[in-house]
């Protein structure tokens, strides 16, 4: 059973919410989070990524940096200013990417369905991540961005989202990034309620470390207040909840700076004793069990032989998986992806050009463009309660943070 939990958000008015809305805090670094706010004062990256407004150089984990987080959520609230709904409600919201468009259920999800794996996860969390949301929601005292999950499509559900949708929208604007995001409520959310109690499980497709935060940040507040009833504002988290069958993945592609000691040659040798590897290759692969090489200005072809042992389990099985344990590994030396400062990764919506941008200009002696991971394996490896490789998978189009916030 999954339990949804109406909130009432505080939320800009309608004709600021685009001036209001960001990018998700995860998705830009200091330099570009300051660039995007720097001639709009109610951007909410000035209350996810505040040390935009410090002196260059400040600590992004200093105490300041979440004491300005605070100053600047209540300058927000009441210069923007931003409203309280007077009712819990339960919402939707619509993304249209070019031909792509989805559109989720906003509501709370339990803390309790989370920390027992009824919501469930593919990805392990860091722990400095962590305690910076965590921090983050504990100087707020609110959630700011919605975990994005999803679920095996229900009709019941999709004739409600349908109906829904033939009223006025809340929220209705294009981001400057040409990403269209509409919002309604849902006039009856008991209804809502009541059909995700016959969904058995929610997986997190993407804010593993949003949601990570907010059962941290429940333990502390339970800590600390005399009584605990488990109905308080802290026991839900923010979400937006898609069925399966309308996301998008696009591929999470590898660079690595160098070739591990070896030269060119020798590593294409190397490379040819576990891969077929064809010249000409084109830059993105056609389908899964096979991958595409930069390397030198050309793109060559990978993939294993047919006569090549074939991995058991739910992870072993998939693309990133395989390019690791055959390649990345063995070859080029690359033994844990979340801490080797040889490798980064990079977005598919940045396209292939940036894997040949990075390598031509010597910044990078390789790239791989992998087929994207689908939402069946996503489903099938969080089931097996097995955890699929970093970068694995990304999400477009990007949920916005500030335009529905839930006070804890």
């Amino acid at each position: 059973m999954t339990i949804l939990h109406p909130f009432s958000a505080l939320r800009p008015p309608p004709e600021r919410a685009k001036q209001v809305s960001s990018v998700p805090y995860d998705v830009v670094n200091t330099e570009e989070a300051r660039a995007l706010a720097s001639d709009n004062p109610l951007s909410f990256l000035h209350v996810s990524r505040p040390e935009i407004d410090l002196p260059e150089g400040t600590g992004v984990h200093s105490d300041a940096v979440y004491r300005r987080a605070a100053d600047n959520f209540q300058n927000l609230i009441k210069n923007c200013p931003l409203e309280n709904e007077e009712l819990p409600r339960i919402y939707l919201y619509r993304l249209i990417m070019g031909e792509h468009e989805q559109i989720g259920v906003v509501a709370c999800c339990s803390v309790d369905e989370y920390d027992t794996d009824v919501i469930r996860k593919h990805e392990c969390t860091r722990r400095d991540k962590e305690d910076d949301r965590t921090r983050h929601m504990l100087f707020l005292r609110a959630q700011t961005g919605p975990v994005f999950l999803t679920y095996r499509a229900r009709r019941d559900i999709d004739t409600m989202v349908m109906e829904t949708m033939m009223a006025n929208a809340l929220f209705d604007f294009t981001a400057d990034d040409g990403i269209q995001h509409t919002i309604w409520r849902v006039p009856d959310p008991v209804r809502f309620v009541q059909a995700f109690r016959n969904v058995p499980y929610l997986y997190i497709a993407d804010g593993h470390h949003r949601a990570a935060s907010a059962s941290r940040a429940r333990a502390e507040l339970k800590d600390q207040g005399s009584t605990h009833t488990g109905d308080e504002e802290y026991n839900f988290f923010l979400a937006v909840i898609f069925p399966d069958d309308q996301l998008q993945i696009l591929p999470y592609n590898r660079v690595v700076r160098d070739l591990n000691g070896q030269s060119k040659s020798e590593f294409l040798s190397n490379a040819k004793r576990i891969f077929e590897v064809s010249e000409k290759g084109a830059p993105t692969p056609k389908a899964p069990g096979n991958w595409s090489m930069y390397l030198d200005n050309q793109w060559y072809g990978l993939r294993l032989p047919a006569n090549a042992p074939k991995p058991g389990g739910a992870v072993a099985s998939l693309d990133v998986a395989l390019l690791q344990d055959r390649l990345l590994g063995p070859i080029l030396g690359i033994k844990d992806v979340r801490t080797d400062k040889r490798i980064d990764f990079v977005g598919g919506l940045r396209g292939t050009k940036e894997l040949e941008c990075l390598v031509d200009e010597g910044k990078a002696a390789v790239a791989f463009s992998l087929y994207a991971t689908n939402v069946a394996d996503l489903l099938r490896v969080s089931d097996a309660g097995e955890i699929m490789p970093p970068k694995s998978t990304w999400f477009e189009p990007k949920l916005r943070d500030g335009l529905l916030i839930h006070t804890i």
